[in-house]
């Protein structure tokens, strides 16, 4: 049936005012990250700096190590991504392709951990960090995320599509899981794998709870937590400079959705499809 151009103009609306609604706060920060503070309170619905300035900057780089709490960010996010995709990929494949006992089982309750609350992990992770002595270090920010049940089920989704007879094949072929996983099973789950990294890497980018109960140090921060430190709830926020920190926080995501954002989409169009 034929959507008449009525409709579609107000489709078309009611997408246009989504994507501004979605983009304004964006816009909004990195308009406000060049604001003197005294323009922004007396301008506050006012996005575009009269008087723009690297004010907010100088005082951010002048008061953080900030180059060394962003790469603390990127270490954290992308040695726990690489861990998760790791152990999501090969967990995946062995629920998938081999058969043992209790397989059904195992699989459920591993994919039943999703719906526990981080809140019930949280002190029993916090002791066992502190326990090993890596309280204030990345690697104790690191070491509870090295898996993830639900990057195991996105993964094992993708590949239930693959046909089992093409794994049959390569096994008469007198080919190793190890070769049939980098040759056959990844090209074909890639852009399900890529979409997961990129789902990985900005929760743990952004990750704020599990880092300020580990880290103490001003130098072992992550962006999140150096945002909060300009942001006061007894009054005083300095939140021009918050919105400096928050345009640095908000860069390396972007561009690595810019980078892969055709296997995102592939990803979701392939998933229409089937």
């Amino acid at each position: 049936m034929r959507i008449s151009r009525h409709v579609e103009s107000i489709w078309h609306f009611i997408f246009m005012v989504t994507v501004l609604v979605m983009v304004f706060p964006i816009i909004y920060a990195f308009g406000m990250s060049f604001k003197p503070l005294e323009d922004a309170y007396n301008n506050v619905l006012n996005i575009l700096p009269i008087n723009a300035s690297l004010e907010n900057y100088r005082t951010l780089f002048a008061s953080l190590p900030v180059l060394k709490i962003t790469m603390n960010t990127f270490v954290v996010a992308s040695v726990a991504t690489v861990f998760k995709l790791v152990t999501s990929f090969l967990a995946a494949y062995a629920f998938v392709y081999f058969k043992f006992k209790g397989k059904e089982v195992i699989y459920f309750l591993l994919i039943g951990t999703i719906f526990i609350p981080f809140t019930v992990t949280m002190i029993p992770n916090y002791l066992i960090i502190s326990e090993i002595g890596m309280l204030d270090s990345v690697w104790g920010v690191i070491l509870p995320q090295l898996a993830d049940a639900v990057g195991i089920f996105l993964i094992h989704q993708a590949m239930k599509n693959i046909p089992v007879s093409l794994i049959e094949v390569a096994r008469l072929d007198n080919m190793g899981h190890g070769r049939i996983m980098k040759d056959i099973v990844l090209p074909l789950v890639r852009p399900a794998v890529t979409s997961v990294g990129i789902w990985f890497f900005i929760g743990t980018w952004n990750e704020f709870v599990w880092p300020v109960l580990v880290l103490k140090t001003t130098e072992n921060y992550t962006l999140p937590l150096a945002l909060q430190m300009f942001i006061s709830s007894e009054g005083g926020t300095n939140f021009t400079v918050a919105m400096a920190v928050s345009v640095i926080t908000m860069i390396i995501p972007l561009i690595l959705y810019l980078t892969f954002q055709k296997y995102i989409i592939g990803t979701f169009t392939s998933s229409g499809i089937k």
